[in-house]
């Protein structure tokens, strides 16, 4: 079958697509250079030429090096100077070993509102500089150097420190600031030696690589013939907004789209850039899906607020699959000027394209004076959040602002983001007296916010979510995540989410199968292996790469074989990271291969504060039936990270295993103490004090754990267990009637019911 459908979910429609199956470049297809684009589309190259991507990565000297050099750094992480030296840029700054040494800048990175500089290392690295130049203009507190991570002061050895892993451009940065790079780190060597065709964005970063094109414009096009596809020799032709039309309705006041369904090829091309994601697969097909090459991050807690308000730096993909014009059919280029990347025109205009300004410029809608901060539609629709300390941006998810949501959840609002000196319910109110009172709709984000803190009524929020077909994909795949398998309605909704049309609601339901039986793991899954997209039959393969042969049938087995070769790739790809040195790790565990130990040595040797790799060592230890090696392991993590609350709690469950209960009780409660916001280490923490003798202490540290995780049902296990064994079967009976609330189909709950309703007769 050459190729495969998969079909987006939007708020009554459903578009559908036909992907091309990835096979790699078209035979021939190359890459030919801006300056070959140039000759044909002079004014493409004219807005393209000084924007962001013009000026993404450029070799440094006088001329692009914005920063003087005369101004004055700041001390954090100690004093650095910067000086010209023969026309070439240096920085005299603290190095990987502590010592201040002299450094050449390479190149420049960006340009604005902030400027970064790379320093050539050995080993093909590339380094980014803490100390950045602000760009903006003086008046708006810009022409100075700032220091990025000035709050946490990461020193020598600290992932954060520009020296460290997470400043290397060859991982961090280097695919979404060059043309057609390839990373090529040689795992043997540890060294990279990554190549690019342009250094900065240029056309082909978008469009592929161009030499069918340009031999149609030089053969074809002068004898007026299209080529044959009517791609016109390019991988990937952006017809979306040239075949869309925008036709207002009267109405509403709210232009609709009309002409074919989006293909949301430019959505999903700019997203291998304007997403949270992580690389998968380093031979990218222009045209194919984002979750071909790369794995998409969804509302995770440290990257957006409940509701999908942006809080970590996200870029835009993520915010804008959630907004409302996403699933209108909206594009990038409806709005952004693809080669400027400037708006189209001033915020509001661009707006009033679709929303007719009769209806929505005014004061009765923004309720704000014209002219006046608040009335621009951005203002509302679009708060920014700053990062990289100089950079605001704008969340893209384009929502009406929600202070009731900030009253019953927590989350920001515009309104009391601009407005500071007023409480949301100040805000909620005055949107009630605008409303004439009609309630507010109920929003995805009040299901995730009780999935996160696992609220007694968590499971069916998220269940009703992850149906909801007219919600959002991302948040809908952020619910299935969230689901915990202990009852029928769950693990029948992370079912239907593996067979959902949706992509990132696939993805998500085989994270949450998880845990699930081998024989459901089997049942659910074995399908995906075959999936169109590759993020979804790696997870797939590694799901179920536990199980026997004899489980599988032959088809199953070799699809089985083929997601586990793609998965491996995936890691080996990234084996820069000691991530994927543990995934390498859990594979060879579960898969009783014999490198498992090389892997999380290798993650450890990587960078030896990251903990998965310690815990993970240990536990394979454990397997082998190796406690002696594991502790080993666990304590020589703690040597060198003493506040690592997982390190605790493995050392604390393995001193359990081996009879020595005092001492184990001591590690287990450092790591509750160290992660308050853990249900597990606070029960596991508990269980072990109650089995010491201490049960008092045990009962307290469960009522604290249960205000803070009041669904969690190990915890009212214990709570109700425990004071059945001390007589106390009132508040027995009470939590266990909180846990048949929570999970009625546990089979420990209704046990525990059973029992104490025998006892009371």
């Amino acid at each position: 079958m050459a190729g495969a459908l998969i079909a987006l979910v939007g708020a009554g429609w459903l578009a559908v697509t036909w992907w091309p199956r990835a096979k790699g470049a078209p035979a021939g297809a190359t890459f030919v250079g801006r300056a070959v684009c140039a000759e044909c589309h002079a004014r493409q190259t004219e807005a393209w030429r000084g924007s962001d991507h013009d000026l993404a990565m450029q070799p440094a000297d006088r001329r692009t090096v914005l920063a003087d050099f005369g101004s004055p750094t700041p001390n954090a992480g100690g004093k650095s100077t910067f000086v010209w030296r023969d026309d070439k840029p240096f920085v005299r700054t603290e190095g990987p070993n502590g010592q201040v040494g002299d450094f050449e800048i390479a190149y420049t990175f960006g340009v604005r509102p902030l400027q970064q500089y790379l320093v050539a290392f050995p080993g093909g690295r590339y380094q980014a500089l803490n100390l950045a130049w602000d760009s903006r203009p003086k008046a708006e507190g810009g022409q100075r150097w700032f220091d990025l991570y000035a709050t946490e002061r990461p020193r020598p050895g600290d992932r954060l420190h520009w020296t460290g892993r997470d400043q290397t451009w060859n991982y961090m940065c280097s695919e979404c600031h060059s043309t057609n790079l390839l990373k090529n780190y040689r795992a043997a060597d540890d060294r990279y030696e990554t190549t690019w065709f342009e250094l900065n964005v240029g056309c082909e970063a978008c469009h592929g690589p161009g030499s069918r094109h340009v031999q149609w414009a030089r053969t074809e096009k002068g004898a007026g013939r299209l080529s044959g596809d009517g791609t016109l020799g390019l991988d990937v032709g952006f017809r979306d907004h040239r075949d869309a039309a925008w036709q207002m309705d009267p109405a509403t006041g709210i232009a609709r789209r009309t002409g074919p369904a989006p293909s949301r090829l430019e959505v999903e091309g700019c997203a291998r850039c304007h997403a949270r994601r992580g690389l998968i697969d380093d031979r990218y097909v222009y045209g194919r899906p984002l979750l071909d090459t790369h794995r998409p991050s969804l509302l995770d807690p440290e990257l957006y607020h409940a509701d999908g308000q942006i809080l970590g730096e996200v870029y835009e993909y993520g915010s804008f699959l959630q907004s409302r014009m996403y699933r209108a059919g909206v594009t990038c280029s409806d709005c952004h000027d693809p080669h400027s990347l400037k708006t189209a025109a001033p915020p509001s205009a661009v707006c009033a394209r679709c929303h007719l300004p009769a209806r929505f410029d005014t004061p009765a809608h923004h309720h704000h004076k014209i002219g006046s901060p608040g009335s621009a539609c951005v203002d509302c629709h679009m708060p920014t959040t700053t990062y990289m300390v100089v950079d605001p941006r704008r969340d893209h998810s384009l929502r009406v602002p929600r202070p009731d949501l900030s009253v019953a959840i927590g989350t920001p609002n515009a309104c009391t983001g601009c407005h500071r000196d007023r409480p949301a319910k100040w805000a909620a109110e005055a949107v009630d007296r605008w409303s004439a009172g009609r309630p507010r709709p109920p929003h995805y984000g009040q299901a995730l916010d009780a999935g996160r803190r696992d609220l007694p009524n968590a499971d069916a929020q998220l269940v009703g979510l992850a149906g909801d077909g007219g919600a959002p994909g991302i948040a809908r795949a952020t619910a299935v995540t969230l689901l915990h398998p202990r009852s029928a309605a769950s693990i029948l909704a992370i079912e239907r989410a593996a067979s959902d049309p949706d992509p990132l609601v696939r993805l998500a339901a085989v994270s949450a199968a998880g845990s699930l039986s081998l024989d459901s793991r089997v049942s659910m899954l074995s399908r995906l292996l075959d999936d169109p997209l590759r993020a979804i039959r790696i997870d797939a393969a590694r799901a179920l790469a536990d199980a026997p042969a004899e489980r599988l049938t032959t088809e199953q087995r070799a699809a089985l074989d083929r997601g586990l070769a793609e998965y491996r790739r995936a890691q080996e790809i990234n084996a820069d990271r000691p991530e994927a040195q543990v995934s390498l790790g859990l594979l060879a565990t579960r898969r009783r291969e014999p490198d498992a130990t090389q892997a999380y040595q290798r993650a450890i040797t990587l960078d030896p504060t990251f903990v998965p790799a310690y815990v993970n060592l240990a536990d394979h230890y454990r397997v082998l039936n190796q406690d002696s090696s594991g502790e080993r392991v666990l304590r020589q993590g703690l040597a060198r990270l003493p506040g690592a609350a997982p390190l605790h709690h493995a050392l604390g469950l393995l001193l359990a295993r081996t009879g020595r209960s005092a001492e184990a009780v001591t590690e287990l409660g450092k790591a509750a103490a160290l992660a308050p916001s853990s249900a597990r280490y606070a029960y596991v923490y508990a269980v072990a004090l109650n089995s010491s003798g201490a049960g008092d202490r045990a009962l307290a540290a469960l009522k604290t754990a249960h205000d803070r995780h009041p669904g969690d049902p190990d915890i009212l296990i214990a709570l109700a267990t425990i004071n059945r064994d001390r007589g106390a079967r009132g508040p027995a009976r009470d939590y266990v009637q909180k846990l048949l609330q929570v999970a009625p189909e546990l089979p420990e709950a209704r046990r525990l019911a059973s029992e104490l309703d025998r006892t009371d007769r």
